[in-house]
């Protein structure tokens, strides 16, 4: 499916990127703009495909992104699924809000 959407809302499902976000918050997304380091990016899980994940980007490699939680005792990313291909980003992570 194609969203031409220029900004997205989405929900923080786990504690993988805590203390920057927490479970619970919303995050507003832009989808025009291309990843720098240290950004907080949301993306769809490269293994499971319905599943949209938030992490932070690592690197720039060719052909994509390498990502990480902040909290990364509990975070599955690049270290579990390698580099994330650009096709997966949905967009950088703009503003933060409380709980839904």
């Amino acid at each position: 499916m194609l969203n031409l959407l220029p900004l997205r809302r989405f929900r923080v499902a786990d504690t993988s990127m805590q203390p920057a976000l927490r479970p619970g918050e919303g995050v507003f997304v832009a989808t025009w703009l291309r990843p720098r380091v240290g950004d907080i990016v949301v993306l769809r899980d490269p293994e499971w495909h319905l599943t949209y994940t938030v992490k932070r980007v690592a690197a720039l490699v060719p052909g994509g992104i390498e990502v990480q939680g902040d909290n990364v005792n509990v975070s599955r990313d690049s270290r579990h699924f390698g580099v994330v291909p650009l096709t997966c980003l949905v967009g950088r992570v703009i503003y933060r809000y409380g709980r839904l």
